[in-house]
């Protein structure tokens, strides 16, 4: 049976997340995602679709290790200290997600060209990621403002799908699509309220990609066609 409804998306077949972010993205003036996890797999399967979103802000509630985390909450040091501290641990945490995120991911022309796409809008600003350090966060959110005069304010997704390429297609998943405008403004509100007191890690994830992993995003074209002629 063909479903109409798409309240509920579950990753089978054509009801993917990934699908349904294809069909509002296109849209869509501002994308902000709050999530347990970030991998860039999951931002090769739908960055064609953000081409003409003007910002993305990934925001991701990793967990501090909990020695980290009790150090932060009893020390008596000045709160500035404790939150470079909790900073820098966040840092490090990225570091390794990206890593290992790295080395688990596929080095072919979609990844290449995915990652390229990835740093470039970083160091322009479309792309801002930050990490929340202080507590866990086990939510995700993905909120879509669509440009001006579209059809409504907005909308939300959220449910049990990471940024990954399993949760936006590959794991069976629940997710559900809420259209009223006073979710989309509370989501958009608690959103903003964890953005504020979160670290940027965007270039901390530049730096890692292009010096601890297979890739080099100083290939030169030419060296670049070789390569995929070579595969």
């Amino acid at each position: 049976m063909v479903r109409t409804d798409l309240t509920f998306i579950t990753n089978e077949e054509g009801e993917t997340l990934k699908q349904r972010f294809e069909v509002l993205i296109k849209d869509t003036a501002f994308f902000d995602c709050l999530v347990g996890y970030f991998y860039v797999s999951g931002f090769h399967a739908i960055y064609k679709s953000l081409e003409n979103t003007q910002k993305i802000r990934i925001l991701i509630g990793i967990n501090t290790r909990k020695q980290v985390y009790e150090t932060i909450k009893t020390a008596q040091e000045p709160r500035q200290s404790i939150l470079d501290y909790s900073h820098a641990e966040a840092k490090q945490e990225i570091e390794s997600m990206v890593v290992q995120d790295m080395n688990e991911s596929e080095d072919n022309q979609h990844v290449d060209e995915g990652l390229q796409k990835f740093i470039e809008w970083i160091k322009t600003q479309k792309l801002e990621i930050r990490a929340y350090p202080s507590q866990n966060i086990h939510a995700k959110l993905y909120i879509m403002t669509f440009v001006e005069d579209d059809r409504d304010i907005g909308r939300v997704i959220t449910g049990s799908s990471n940024f990954t390429q399993a949760g936006l297609v590959d794991n069976f998943e629940l997710n559900v699509e809420l259209k009223n405008s006073a979710d989309y403004e509370y989501a958009k509100q608690k959103f903003e309220e964890l953005w504020r007191d979160a670290v940027d890690v965007s270039e901390k994830y530049v730096h890692t990609i292009q010096t601890k992993s297979w890739f080099n995003s100083d290939i030169m074209p030419y060296e670049l066609y070789l390569k995929f002629l070579y595969e």
